[in-house]
């Protein structure tokens, strides 16, 4: 006698078969046209249980057969079929919520490091990924993180270059870690008790986030302008100028923040990571521009707006920067990309990127003589180690600021007297 039918859905090439014991079994059966043509996923068995059957479908063999399909011959030489493997590990991790919940630029960093990992080729030509984690202990992974670590590449005169990339790595061995943490929990007993991720002693590398000096600032904003990117160009100004990071400049910066008709001598400034908001002013007590250059361009788009974000791409329909995979999360790769597009044109560090800026704006400051007070109330920082917890921000601190700021620069040479 047959079970009760069930109306459940089933993923494609999935098939639901009444079993000798009276339940239900699953099956993912690849089509005959695909075995014919020389398929490398095969089909298989996928249990009783009807959730565990489509997560493995739908995360592991589809993608694997889609690969096939699509010519991605590094995916579908070894797709993740094995149960309890690494490949599996990762994908059971990306189908949890405590992954699905990230933002995108912690899942790109997190994929980063499982392809990093994963795709390292053993000495039996098989990936890493491939490997069941009953086999994969603490010498082994110790062992690949030394091998990991030296980057080795040959350069334009054909040298072999040896390049150390140790926080890549270490984020590569949290990301791995993580996953193998949470998998554990949703599968109890099926993974080894010890995680040969965990305790390895990372240590952190000494490199700080490259800072931009002042001629390439102007070397990126003339390259900006030239391939009819004048948005960066504006944009990188304001992080030089303000210190504001991405998502101020991009994602929250809108027009009404500019001159508004209550103060129309004054430009609004939210930071979305500090929670802090404050008013900076455009004028000194003379009545002279603090910023003429950054006005000139602000006032010429808002002449063009009557709303909405103040910078905007500088083609087609001329929408935002970012993109919004979840309402409170954007999306800045498009941006990333852009901006590494315009340094690499102007023939500028390639270690250089959007934050570079912000970062030459602090150090200028700090060339210039900043007070503490001045530093705090230019960076909307809150506090300094060598200041009360407190303290408390002037406009005319702001102005202090970046008044010493530009008569540093025309004393460098930078501007005209």
């Amino acid at each position: 006698m047959k079970p009760p039918r069930s109306a459940l859905p089933l993923p494609r090439y999935v098939e639901r078969k009444p079993l000798k014991n009276d339940g239900w079994g699953y099956f993912f059966h690849v089509p005959s046209w695909a075995k014919k043509a020389g398929c490398t996923v095969h089909s298989e068995r996928l249990g009783t249980d009807y959730q565990t059957a489509v997560l493995r479908a739908e995360t592991m063999l589809l993608p694997a057969f889609d690969a096939w399909r699509t010519g991605d011959k590094a995916l579908a030489a070894s797709p993740p079929n094995a149960f309890g493997t690494l490949d599996w590990m990762f994908a059971e991790y990306r189908s949890d919520r405590r992954y699905t919940k990230l933002d995108p630029k912690s899942k790109r960093n997190h994929e980063v490091g499982f392809k990093l990992v994963g795709g390292y080729v053993l000495k039996d030509g098989k990936r890493l990924g491939e490997k069941r984690l009953t086999a994969i202990d603490t010498a082994l992974i110790d062992d690949l993180y030394e091998k990991l670590l030296i980057l080795k590449f040959t350069d334009a005169e054909g040298k072999i270059v040896e390049r150390e990339r140790r926080t890549t790595v270490n984020h590569a061995m949290k990301s791995c870690r993580r996953a193998w943490n949470v998998v554990a929990r949703r599968h109890p007993g099926k993974l080894p008790l010890v995680n040969p991720f965990s305790r390895m002693g990372l240590r952190s590398s000494n490199r700080e986030t490259p800072t931009a000096a002042y001629e390439e600032l102007i070397a990126f904003r003339s390259k900006a302008i030239e391939l009819g990117l004048s948005s960066l160009a504006t944009a990188a100004l304001i992080g030089w100028e303000w210190l504001q990071r991405e998502t101020d400049i991009f994602a929250t910066f809108d027009v009404s923040h500019y001159r508004p008709k209550e103060r129309p001598n004054m430009v609004r400034i939210i930071d979305e990571k500090t929670r802090q908001e404050g008013w900076i002013p455009l004028f000194d007590d003379a009545g002279m521009p603090v910023y003429p250059e950054l006005m000139a361009e602000l006032d010429a788009i808002k002449r063009e707006r009557i709303g909405g974000l103040m910078l905007s791409r500088d083609w087609g329909e001329r929408g935002p920067w970012p993109t919004w995979p979840k309402p409170d999360q954007p999306d800045f790769t498009h941006v990333s990309r852009k901006v590494k597009e315009v340094i690499r044109a102007a023939g500028l560090r390639d270690e250089l990127s959007f934050t570079s800026f912000r970062h030459g704006g602090f150090t200028e400051g700090g060339d210039a003589e900043l007070t503490d007070r001045e530093m705090l109330a230019q960076g909307r920082h809150t506090t300094v180690k060598v200041l009360p917890k407190y303290t408390k921000r002037t406009t005319r601190q702001i102005v202090n600021g970046a008044r010493k700021r530009r008569a540093a620069r025309t004393k460098e040479g930078h501007l005209s007297e």
